[in-house]
């Protein structure tokens, strides 16, 4: 998890349907489970360096493309 009031914004389930994919098998081609999809797209989960480079290297895009990072305003006034 992120601290300091940041947090990922993520386009992974816009991605997978544009692929045509669901839940299950898209968790199987990066090899995690469906929960994990399913907490990563919900935004309940952010995923590890090593999980977002994967999931960028499924679709082909930057990292950055895929997960936005975002700070709270009063990180920001800081």
């Amino acid at each position: 998890m992120l601290g300091g009031g940041a947090f990922l914004e993520n386009k992974v389930e816009q991605l997978r349907k544009e692929r045509g994919l669901n839940q299950e098998d898209f968790a199987k081609a990066i090899r995690v489970s469906r929960q994990t999809v399913s907490s990563i797209e919900n935004g309940k989960y952010n995923p590890s360096l090593q999980l977002a480079f994967i999931i960028s290297d499924f679709f082909e895009k930057p990292i950055e493309e895929i997960f936005i990072y975002e700070r709270s305003k009063t990180n920001e006034e800081k």
